[in-house]
């Protein structure tokens, strides 16, 4: 990391100038925020989101039911969307017309997609409904849940480094264009015979 290389001003140095001093200032604050606040950040991050992720399984396993379907027929073979659950490259659906029983006891008909190679009338299948029998994605797991805070999480502390860093560099630039303005003056100072014998007396 760049913040580190203005640590070597702390030395004692009489050419040290007092914006050197500055910027290894601004160099040990951000080594010191991106150790400590980069991981509290991403640590509270990746609770926030687990607790709301796992929240969210709880809801979605009571409120989607696991029915088994039996196919009518075969309605072709052009899926309306591609299945996420599915490995990529690989998706052995089919689109079907079929009948299945509602969680609160209503029968159920419609095209629906399962998970069938060449599907025939009267095969069965499983798929996840509402308690009202609608067909719905299945629930979120709770390990993908985890996968998914802990990403989150990482994420959060990487952006808190990113934009601490990205302060320290802005302040730096800063200090660098003052010290350039500041040498501009002087040399403005100086005058067009700065370097004649005599200058100044």
């Amino acid at each position: 990391m760049r913040a580190l290389s203005g640590l070597w001003r702390w030395r004692h140095n009489p050419l040290r100038r007092a914006t050197d001093l500055a910027e290894a200032w601004v160099a040990l604050g951000t080594l010191l925020l991106i150790a400590v606040a980069a991981p509290v950040v991403g640590s509270l991050v990746g609770s926030v989101a687990q607790d709301a992720l796992q929240r969210s399984v709880r809801a979605q396993q009571h409120a989607r039911h696991l029915v088994t379907a039996t196919v009518v027929r075969k309605l072709g073979d052009a899926l309306p969307q591609p299945d996420p659950d599915a490995p990529m490259g690989h998706d052995p659906r089919s689109r079907v017309l079929a009948e299945w029983t509602a969680p609160d006891g209503t029968p159920q008909h419609g095209p629906t997609l399962a998970h069938l190679t060449s599907p025939r009338p009267g095969d069965r299948f499983t798929l996840w409904t509402d308690t009202r029998g609608r067909t719905v994605a299945r629930p979120l797991d709770s390990t993908t849940a985890t996968t998914h805070a802990v990403l989150a999480g990482f994420g959060a502390a990487l952006l808190t480094g990113g934009l601490v860093e990205g302060g320290r560099r802005m302040a730096v630039w800063r200090m660098v264009r003052r010290r350039y303005t500041r040498w501009d003056q002087a040399w403005d100072r100086a005058g067009p015979d700065w370097g004649k014998a005599g200058t100044g007396s």
